[in-house]
């Protein structure tokens, strides 16, 4: 015990000798897991932020537009309007059997939602029963619409959480309360408080969404929709049958299926692919600038363990005189090297911490900061680089004998 004692205290006296050499040597180490640490939490964080866009969308979701089209068919000239219709959906139900849900959708901007004193401006969305599945809300109070209200028709709303905050500012459940959304009054009977920025007839916080067969009646819209959303059964890609979707649709209205811009379609399937791509490159280049740093400090820490063993040949060589075994001094020299990495390295870990915590903070996101896991596997890799940088200076100060160390003296 005694010896293990004075073996750490003459590590430490021998970091002390060389405290400027140690800490400008320590800093690449340092600024290495620093900067790898706080790369890999913001770009967690980041990453996270940019989801949340996403908050609530199927990602094996399209979105298919009508548009006039820009080229000649039979006969017909460009710039001809068309719509979708209900029997689309139906034959793309048939003809395109890998798609899982077909659902048609229309909304209404510009619309004024009241409740007594009251007043907000709103977007007025259509939707059928099913469109929960593409869209998934998050229903604070009440519940969502139902095949029931839709195929009855009745005057029921879900509210956003903007509507919410600006038509009930005393807060609480106002699932039963009566407001005059455009030309008709509605009963709440859920509140969505899904914060996504990203929706298709306008953010879910400023809708008001009531059942698709009330909006048709109400603005004549007959058999029309202003947007068809589809998702795939699990295991195709919409990628895969996009072609033929346009096809069927082409064949029933009459216009080119090369025609791209006749028929809109918005592929959220593409949208997450890209932005997981981009991230897998970015973890990439953090991990490659982040261990390219590291390893260049753990190169300097190494050179300069072998520096002190030259300057300290006369001091080992005493010791191996008075009986120090060559492993004694293999394992000081590597305990110098270990010592030296550990505090270069936690005090990058420390700061990297508190750097991401005021982060977190500072956005209210979680997610910029990084796992227990993590930091301590940082610790264990920083061990071992520590052990792999002292060991060619440990086997050199092995290799010193007392009477080589007595004639450099």
């Amino acid at each position: 015990m005694r010896a293990d004692i004075d073996s750490y205290r003459e590590v430490a006296d021998s970091l002390m000798r060389n405290k400027s050499r140690s800490i400008l040597t320590g800093f690449g180490v340092f600024w290495g897991i620093f900067m790898l640490l706080c790369l890999i939490g913001g770009g967690a964080g980041l990453r996270t932020m940019l989801m949340e866009n996403f908050e609530g969308f199927a990602t094996n979701s399209a979105f298919l537009i009508s548009s006039a089209t820009t080229r000649p068919y039979k006969g017909m000239k460009e710039g001809r309007e068309w719509s979708l219709e209900e029997r689309d959906i139906a034959r793309l139900k048939v003809l395109v059997p890998e798609l899982d849900i077909v659902s048609g959708t229309m909304g209404r901007w510009g619309q004024t939602a009241e409740r007594g004193l009251y007043t907000t401006n709103c977007n007025l969305k259509g939707i059928p029963s099913n469109y929960s599945k593409i869209e998934t809300p998050q229903i604070k109070y009440g519940r969502y619409l139902n095949e029931s209200d839709c195929r009855h028709k009745r005057k029921v709303c879900v509210i956003g959480k903007r509507i919410y905050n600006n038509l009930f500012p005393e807060g609480g459940d106002p699932c039963g309360s009566v407001i005059k959304v455009g030309p008709i009054y509605c009963r709440v009977v859920g509140v969505d408080f899904n914060s996504g920025n990203i929706s298709i007839q306008g953010r879910s916080d400023e809708a008001i969404v009531i059942p698709m067969q009330l909006e048709q009646q109400l603005f004549s819209y007959g058999n029309k929709y202003d947007v068809i959303a589809l998702t795939c059964k699990e295991g195709v890609t919409f990628t895969s049958i996009e072609s033929r979707i346009r096809q069927v649709l082409a064949r029933n209205h009459n216009f080119d299926p090369a025609d791209k811009q006749a028929l809109f379609i918005l592929n959220t399937e593409q949208m997450f692919s890209l932005i997981d791509n981009i991230f897998k490159g970015i973890d990439f280049l953090i991990w490659l600038v982040g261990l390219g740093t590291i390893l260049a400090g753990i190169v300097g820490i190494s050179n300069i363990m072998m520096v002190t063993v030259r300057e300290r040949t006369v001091e080992i060589g005493i010791r191996r005189a008075i009986g120090a075994t060559p492993n004694e001094i293999l394992s000081q020299i590597i305990a110098e090297s270990i010592m030296l990495t550990m505090i270069a390295g936690g005090a990058g870990i420390v700061l990297s911490v508190g750097i991401l915590e005021t982060l977190e903070k500072a956005t209210g996101n979680p997610s910029f900061q990084i796992s227990l896991a993590m930091a301590l596997l940082a610790a264990v890799f920083l061990t071992v680089l520590g052990t792999v940088a002292g060991m060619p200076p440990a086997i050199r100060a092995m290799g010193i004998k007392p009477v080589d160390a007595m004639r450099d003296e």
